[in-house]
Formats: C-alpha cells, structure tokens, sequence
C-alpha cells in the first residue's frame, strides 16, 4: 500500500503528497472473471482500482499545484463485459491534454466518441471542454448495450452529460450528424485476431480487429470522414500492427493532413495517438470548396440534435 509519495520541486525542496494527489495508476486486479456479477458496479466500491491521474504537476513553494482535471478512474462505473480504462485509453486522454489549448481555441460545438466503452474518454473531453451550457454538445456510441449504460453512470457521477446510444459505430448518425462534428475521438478494437471474432457480442468487440487490427478501423475512416466538419479533427489510437503511417497515407488522399500527438510503447504494445484534419490546400479539399457554396450556418447543426430526445436513442 503506497500512503506517501515524496517529489523536489524546481528549487530542489522536498516535497510529500498523498497518492491521491499525485499520478499513481494502480490497476484494477487482473480481468474480470467470468464469474464476476452482471450487475453495475458502484463507482465507489471496487476495490483496487486506479487513483486520479494527475499529470505533470506545477509547484507553488512546497505545494503542489494540481493540474487540469479528468476523469476519476476511482468513479468509472465497470461491467464484466465492458472495457475497462487502460493504457489505451490513457494515451488518448493524454493526446487530448497535450492539444488542449487548440481545441479551446477550436471551439467545438459537437463532439463524438465511437466505441465508448466505459466513458473514461468522453467524461474526460466533456471535463476538459466544458459542459453543455458553454456550447458544446457530446454524443457517445458503442455496440456493446452494456458499454451504453456504463458510459451514462460515469458521465452522470462525474457531473456532466452527453448522449449515449447503442449502434455499429455511428450507423445511426451518419445522415443526421454528417458533416458538423468537430472533434470525433476514437479507440478502435485494434487487436490482430481471427476476423470471426470482429464484431463479437460483449468484451471482445472492444479489442478484436481482425486481420492486422485494421477491419473495424477500415469501417470506421469513411464513416469520420462523413460526419466531420469542415474543420472537424479525428484523434484515433493506433497500433504499430495497424501500420500507421499506411493510414496516414490513405487519410492524404482523401484531403487529411496527419500527425502523431502520442506515442507510448509499453510491454505489450506500441501505441500511437494520430490526429487527422482536413488540409486546405490539398486537391481533395479545393475542388470540394468550389464545388460548394459557402459554408453552412452554424445554427444550422442544432436543427440535427433534437432526435436525440431523452438521450435514449438507439440504432433503430
């Protein structure tokens, strides 16, 4: 049990502070077994779950001064056959820190996740955005039903909302939201597997990607390059199997531009964390705008978010 963490600050003085305070990650004992209850867990009540991660932190004298806040890993609610928060997810959230500042200054008015799984992404991009009265619409999507219930306790104990709804990756949206969303995340199921198992029921839909992790990834590019906007950003996790650069190569010849915001290698993969936006000035982009007229109104996206109702939205 870790009950002190000692730190030096800039100016060499020692410093103490509890884990909780601190970038701790004690994970979660080893899979759930398959004997686990099929009941929600209470964010609370799992033992052994990860502390707040807390990133970088700044110092006022011999204080420490906590940085911006995310998602609470102590109050992600969990299922037997839902995706736990793990590096993966992890480096997202840290991509999405590290261009923080842009997307402030980018001002989105929706924002998507495909495949949110636990809802550590999203809560975490609703936390660091700031909630809907400031502007900004978040809508969530999985094919896991429990994904979709698990995802709405983690986003409403960590105070903030975002419609959730359960579908093949954004099946239901496509006609309604295309071309208005402006910051579209995604951690796809990038595992190399059997290709049977893409698309399984439960668990393993989160991780099996089929022939090297790029079936459901190859499904999931024209459906982004649908819904974003003209200045929509896509931030999407990746593995070294899926052959990143290949995917950057073909985003360039549907008028992408590409960078990699993250890249994080642990004992069991290497990760990358690309963001996509469009380029204007690549030829894909400058026959599209002379072949438009200008641009939508922005008022125009709201009349697209009224069939969402409830929040109960399904596929059908």
């Amino acid at each position: 049990k870790i009950t002190k963490i000692k730190l030096k600050s800039p100016n060499n003085q020692a410093t103490t502070v509890s884990p909780s305070s601190y970038f701790v990650s004690l994970r979660r004992p080893a899979s759930q077994s398959p004997a686990a209850s099929a009941t929600f867990a209470s964010p609370l009540a799992t033992q052994g779950s990860p502390l707040p991660i807390c990133r970088n932190p700044t110092f006022q004298g011999n204080r420490v001064k906590m940085p911006l806040k995310v998602a609470d890993v102590r109050l992600v609610a969990s299922h037997p056959e839902v995706y736990e928060p793990c590096d993966d997810s992890f480096a997202l959230v840290d991509a999405l820190l590290a261009d923080r500042a842009n997307l402030l200054e980018h001002q989105p008015t929706i924002c998507l996740e495909i495949g949110c799984g636990s809802g550590y992404v999203i809560t975490s991009l609703a936390l660091m955005l700031g909630k809907e009265d400031n502007g900004v619409h978040y809508f969530a999507t999985d094919i896991n039903p429990f994904a979709v219930e698990v995802t709405r306790e983690t986003l409403k104990v960590h105070g903030v909302h975002a419609e959730v709804a359960n579908m093949d990756i954004a099946s239901g949206l496509e006609k309604r939201l295309a071309g208005l969303v402006d910051v579209l995340v995604v951690n796809p199921p990038y595992v190399p597997t059997p290709e049977d198992e893409v698309g399984c029921a439960g668990i393993v839909a989160s991780w099996a990607g089929g022939e090297n992790g790029r079936s459901v990834i190859n499904r999931i590019l024209p459906v982004a390059d649908n819904l974003l906007s003209e200045k929509g950003w896509l931030y999407m996790v990746t593995l070294t199997e899926n052959k990143p650069g290949q995917l950057c190569a073909l985003m360039t010849k549907k008028g992408y531009a590409s960078k990699i915001i993250v890249q994080r290698s642990t004992v069991e993969e290497s990760l990358h964390i690309i963001k996509f936006w469009r380029d204007p000035d690549s030829d894909v982009e400058i026959k599209k705008r002379a072949s438009k007229g200008s641009p939508s109104s922005i008022f125009s996206k709201f009349q697209h978010l009224s069939f969402w109702g409830n929040g109960n939205a399904n596929s059908n």
